[in-house]
């Protein structure tokens, strides 16, 4: 069983997803950095372009949102405007000076956040995304995302989906894009989606009809909601969040659109801090390392790069087992279960190379692999694992749904500018001098003056002080160093005088 443990704070909120009391997920949102997308508004038309077949849209924030003619949807919404007509494949697209007009409310989402100086971007055509399922209450299609499986297998989702949409009980119409998410779903879960999504949409209707224009009109779940609504399955124990504010907020929720999640909802009123039941943020920190030990005393290395993650399994201190080849499948079945675990916690996605210990025996690759497969199968996210590789390595995909815990809590470090790694004071002093000689040859100052960091001016005083006044009488000129204390090592400047 999974227990959800919810941290809340005005400034963020954390969730933990904690199994036999070892932590397996972690999501984190902050409030000033959560996005527009996703939000709908009712906004009113302030500015139509013709020039530029766009339209400015205030929507109630600092600057106007920007709307194309490409993202207007062809009906009219909500009785609001005019109708705004399709037109056939041979025929030019209708102007949008013929579609809008100043001051004409408009039902619109947020599909782009707003940059610098520039406005959001906005679409007509609204979609709301659900735990299997988008809703398109515009477009009666149903589609199936292309990454789910065979075309046979695509195809049945379709024919599944079409009878659920089509029976009495789930009325409503509407278009549906299945998301990869659903291609393992039960006809009940879909059915529970769809009730949802159609709720949501009834309500976003009924609040346009009495809302002024510039308001909002629904926004993306938070992370709380969240909870309820991706992160909640027959597995989930109890959710317990320790803010009474919230949990009020999320029991109303839970109780609009999904009664069965509401009753694992608690209250926590412990005096000690919610993380420390299962000293999760001892686990953050150790998500952020680049190290993880094993309890066998082998370790697992993590190395994130823009192309793939790579991983590698060490034996380290593990001699417990009767010879090598044990030693080396015991180490590798462990490092199976905790790279799973640690993917996981870490949300690290696309590429992923996983590099175990070699080993002789087919029988060990086959183990090893399988529980490997066994331990990912608990994964919400879509993974794909292949084979060992004729070098012994396993690749793998994992899908991409969010910034990995380090890139959302971490930025690269600004001395070594994410490199993991600088250059010694001496290589420093090099460059240094080779750059005096290279300026010297380009121009004639007075007097060379090195601004650098205490422990370069250090070194060039002392072990390369020779090369330092070779240097200054081969070129004729004096000279000086300025000892720096906020430069780092490879920051340096030569001031010419």
């Amino acid at each position: 069983m999974e227990d959800i443990l919810i941290n809340w704070s005005p400034q963020e909120t954390r969730v933990a997803v904690v199994e036999n009391g070892a932590v397996q997920e972690l999501h984190v949102e902050r409030t000033l950095e959560r996005g527009l997308v996703g939000n709908i508004y009712l906004g009113k038309v302030v500015r139509v372009l013709p020039g530029m077949q766009s339209a400015f849209i205030d929507i109630g924030l600092e600057r106007a949102a920007f709307l194309h003619v490409a993202d207007l949807h062809s009906a009219s919404q909500f009785g609001h405007g005019r109708h705004q007509g399709a037109h056939g494949p041979d025929m030019p697209p209708t102007p949008i000076e013929r579609l809008v007009f100043e001051g004409q409310p408009l039902t619109v989402q947020v599909i782009k956040d707003p940059i610098g100086t520039k406005g959001a971007r906005l679409s007509s055509q609204i979609s709301i995304a659900g735990r299997m399922l988008v809703y398109l209450p515009q477009d009666e299609h149903i589609g199936v995302s292309q990454k789910i499986g065979s075309p046979e297998a695509r195809e049945a989702l379709r024919a599944r989906m079409l009878a659920l949409v089509g029976s009495k009980e789930q009325g409503g119409g509407g278009g549906f894009i299945l998301r990869t998410n659903a291609e393992d779903a039960s006809d009940e879960e879909l059915a529970a989606d769809i009730a949802y999504l159609r709720k949501t949409w009834q309500q976003i209707r009924e609040k346009a009809l009495t809302t002024p224009p510039t308001n909002l009109l629904h926004q993306d779940l938070s992370l709380v909601e969240r909870v309820l609504r991706d992160l909640t399955n027959e597995r989930t124990g109890h959710i317990r969040i320790d803010s009474k504010m919230q949990y009020d907020v999320l029991r109303q929720f839970g109780e609009t659109f999904m009664p069965a999640a509401t009753a694992k909802l608690e209250h926590y009123r412990g005096e000690r801090p919610i993380f420390d039941l299962c000293n999760v943020d001892a686990e953050i920190a150790r998500a952020l390392a680049r190290k993880v030990e094993l309890k066998s005393g082998g370790s697992l290395v993590f190395d994130q790069t823009e192309a793939m993650t790579t991983i590698d399994v060490n034996t380290g201190g593990f001699v417990g087992a009767k010879n090598f080849d044990d030693t080396i499948f015991k180490t590798n079945l462990e490092a199976a279960g905790s790279i799973a675990r640690q993917l996981r916690l870490r949300n690290l996605g696309g590429i992923i190379i996983v590099d175990f210990i070699d080993m002789a025996r087919d029988e060990h690759r086959a183990a090893v692999l399988a529980e490997f497969r066994k331990q990912l199968g608990r994964d919400r996210t879509k993974v794909t694992v292949g084979g060992f590789t004729q070098l012994g390595l396993v690749e793998m995909t994992r899908k991409r749904t969010r910034e990995s815990l380090a890139r959302m809590l971490c930025e690269p470090c600004p001395t070594c500018e994410g490199r993991g790694q600088v250059k010694t004071a001496r290589s420093v002093c090099y460059d240094i001098l080779r750059e005096i000689l290279r300026e010297a040859r380009q121009f004639s100052p007075k007097e060379f003056r090195v601004v650098a960091a205490a422990n370069v001016v250090e070194m060039l005083l002392d072990e390369e002080s020779a090369h330092l006044a070779g240097l200054s009488d081969f070129i004729g000129k004096p000279i000086s160093l300025t000892a720096e204390p906020t430069n780092q090592t490879e920051h340096y400047d030569i001031v010419l005088l």
